[in-house]
């Protein structure tokens, strides 16, 4: 797998949900105000919780008056985990939230765009406080969803204790209707500890919306969402939203404001996002859906079908084709935000320009640099650089692969790479 070149800088990941221009009658399909992550909503009043959950509370609708907000809290929070996913070649971390589906075999429930890009995934029980690491078992990326699973853990597979982590009971979300009233559990601004509780009611269904990451342009369209008065805050996405029984009906996932400004959370109902966990946990191959991680060869490459070197450079920098400055001189990064217009080009006529070289990475050991173009790799012709995407990703970590090049002196160079794990999709 390669990196393409960011358009943006390092990334402030630590603020989850993504934030959401809403597509619809209800919201309207324009004007919609994006939710701000430095926004703070006000608590709950003790008095407005029916008994007080564990965690503090946030501002909901008070249609949610049916609803025991400390029995729901109780019944869940075992189960509930928080997230942390480092992103070394971002120089940043993100923090979210996530919920244990199978007890047995340690497998947690969460939103892709917690661990996006991530180079290394932590899992901390909330109920215990103890920290594991987690390995990606797969990820379906149109649908927002991933399943981890817990490394160590007493009930983990392989570690002694318990036959089982606690797992999160489950509701059927084709029952729910509007103003069902429901709890948001999450990770609140990624503070870690008990978690964060958000009383309210599902306002709508089958909501299309479009949500994003403003610092780094990550956008995405999720279809059939759940639309709640719950606020969804910073650091929920992949957290329960449970209905008055204490069933998980839906995962947080993103936040938005609709007329008024008015706070409305966006959640994937449950029977979708598990019969997408189902498929990763049996391993079987499906369109959209990534099994475990990919090989990575560490260089930054312009996201591109062309053939030509100097298109994928024009293409990517919005450079006129007579262009002559460049900027990025030889020598590897340490994140991808480094990567810019190389210093020289090699004298290629196809293949995929090299924009940048991180740290640590088997492209890095074999001396390949900002400006070299790769023309094959495991054995493929290179046509262009998503063409070597798609080829180093069908690689698994550890592979020993045979990669050629030509520097921008004009040598043809050719070297065995081993490749290190790639960043989560």
């Amino acid at each position: 797998m390669t990196s393409h070149v960011p358009r943006t800088g390092p990334r402030g990941r630590t603020a989850i949900p993504l934030i959401v221009a809403a597509l619809g009658v209800a919201l309207g399909a324009a004007g919609v105000l994006l939710l701000r992550s430095s926004g703070a909503l006000a608590p709950v009043p003790a008095s407005s919780l029916t008994g007080g959950a564990g965690g503090p509370g946030r501002a909901g609708h008070s249609g949610a008056g049916s609803l025991n907000a400390q029995a729901v809290y109780d019944r869940l929070e075992p189960s509930v985990v928080d997230v942390t996913s480092t992103l070394r070649y971002d120089g940043e971390t993100a923090s979210g939230t996530g919920f244990i589906i199978n007890g047995p075999d340690a497998l947690v429930l969460t939103n892709n765009h917690v661990i996006r890009d991530a180079t290394a995934v932590t899992v901390t029980l909330t109920a215990t406080g103890r920290t594991y690491p987690a390995r990606v078992v797969g990820a379906d990326v149109g649908a927002d969803v991933a399943v981890l699973q817990i490394e160590g853990a007493a009930g983990a597979p392989g570690a002694p204790g318990a036959p089982g982590l606690p797992a999160a009971p489950l509701g059927d979300s084709a029952t729910v209707t509007p103003g069902t009233p429901v709890l948001a559990i999450g990770n609140q601004a990624g503070q870690g500890g008990a978690p964060a509780i958000a009383p309210g009611i599902i306002d709508s269904l089958n909501r299309t919306i479009q949500a994003a990451d403003s610092t780094s342009g990550f956008t995405e369209t999720l279809h059939d969402m759940l639309a709640t008065s719950a606020q969804i805050q910073p650091g929920d996405s992949g957290g329960p939203l449970a209905d008055a029984a204490g069933l998980v009906i839906g995962m947080d996932t993103a936040a938005g404001t609709g007329p008024g400004r008015i706070a409305i959370g966006y959640a994937i109902p449950i029977n979708g996002a598990m019969a997408v966990a189902r498929q990763i946990e049996a391993g079987r191959a499906a369109p959209g859906i990534t099994l475990g991680v990919s090989g990575f060869l560490g260089v930054v490459v312009a996201a591109s079908t062309s053939p030509s070197p100097l298109l994928q450079e024009h293409e990517e920098h919005g450079l006129p084709a007579d262009a002559g400055s460049r900027s990025r001189p030889p020598g590897c990064l340490d994140t991808e935000a480094g990567a810019g217009i190389p210093a020289a080009v090699a004298p290629a006529r196809w293949g995929a320009l090299v924009d940048g070289v991180l740290c640590g990475t088997g492209a890095a050991a074999a001396g390949i640099t900002a400006g070299d173009v790769i023309t094959s790799a495991a054995g493929h012709f290179v046509s262009s650089p998503d063409a070597l995407t798609a080829i180093v990703s069908a690689c698994r970590p550890g592979a020993v692969v045979q990669v050629s090049w030509i520097s921008t002196t004009g040598i043809t160079r050719t070297s065995l790479i081993r490749l290190v794990t790639a960043p989560a999709v």
